[in-house]
C-alpha cells in the first residue's frame, strides 16, 4: 500500500501491552482490500525483535477508523487482552482525542448527546436526536482549545464508544473534521483527517497501576498550524 511506513512507532512497551502511534491511512486490521495492516506490522516487529519461531500472538484491543492517527493498544499475552477487554467494556479508560475543524464549535465546550445507526454496508453512520430502533447512545464532553489560521483544535473525550462517533457528532453541530468529506468537509478526499487519538488512561491490567499513553500528532498539513502548540 502507498504513503505506509515500514517501520511502525511503538510509545509504549512491557510483557503483557503494546502500543503504537498508528499513522492516518493505515488499516489497524486487514479487511478485503488485502492492505498491510497494523496488526500484519505489530506480529512482524515482534518476530524479529523476539526472534520468535513460528506464529506470533497479537491481541487487538481497540481499533480506530483508517484514516485517524494516534494510539492504538495492543496485547502480547491472552490473559492480558481478556482484562483489557473487560477495562474497555467497563468503560474504564480515559481517552482523549484531538480533532481540527474548519468551523468554530458554537460553544467553547460542551457535551453532545446523540443516538447514532451504523449501516455496515455502506459504512457510514447517521445520528438521531432520539432513539430510534438499532440506534445507541453516544455521548462526547468536548471543548476548544485553539483557534489558527481559520482552524480550530478541539480536545475530545468520548463517554462511549460508538462507531465514528467523534466524526458525526462534530459534524451535527457544523464542525466536520478537517478532510472528512463523508461527514460533511467541502473539499477533496484525502487518506487523511484531522482526527487524533492522542493518549489513554487506564489501569495496568497486570500490574494494577495506573498508565497514560500519549501519542504525537503527526506533521502533516492538518497539524502543521499548530506545530509547536500541542
Amino acid at each position: 500500500m502507498k504513503n505506509v511506513p515500514d517501520k511502525i512507532e511503538i510509545i509504549y512497551e512491557d510483557n503483557h501491552l503494546l502500543a503504537v502511534n498508528k499513522p492516518p491511512g493505515l488499516l489497524v486490521q486487514g479487511d478485503q482490500t488485502g492492505d498491510i495492516s497494523l496488526v500484519d506490522q505489530v506480529k512482524k516487529y515482534l518476530k524479529l525483535k523476539y526472534n520468535k519461531p513460528g506464529k506470533v500472538y497479537v491481541g487487538l484491543v481497540h481499533r480506530l477508523d483508517r484514516p485517524v492517527s494516534g494510539v492504538v493498544l495492543l496485547t502480547k499475552t491472552s490473559k492480558a487482552l481478556t482484562r483489557m477487554n473487560q477495562i474497555f467494556a467497563d468503560r474504564k479508560v480515559r481517552k482523549k482525542y484531538w480533532a481540527i475543524t474548519v468551523n468554530p464549535p458554537p460553544s467553547e465546550s460542551d457535551r453532545l448527546t446523540h443516538w447514532l445507526k451504523k449501516d455496515h454496508i455502506k459504512n457510514r453512520t447517521t445520528r438521531y436526536n432520539r432513539e430510534v430502533k438499532g440506534s445507541k447512545l453516544a455521548q462526547l464532553d468536548y471543548s476548544l482549545l485553539l483557534a489558527k489560521n481559520r482552524k480550530y483544535l478541539l480536545e475530545i473525550y468520548p463517554l462511549t464508544g460508538r462507531a465514528h462517533q467523534i466524526r458525526v457528532q462534530l459534524s451535527a453541530i457544523g464542525c466536520p473534521i478537517a478532510g472528512d468529506v463523508k461527514y460533511g468537509y467541502k473539499g477533496s478526499p484525502e487518506r487523511a483527517i484531522g482526527l487524533h487519538a492522542h493518549s489513554l488512561q487506564f489501569e495496568h491490567p497486570v500490574r494494577k497501576e495506573p498508565i497514560t499513553i500519549e501519542a504525537p500528532a503527526p506533521l502533516d498539513s492538518f497539524w502543521g498550524s499548530f506545530s509547536g502548540l500541542i
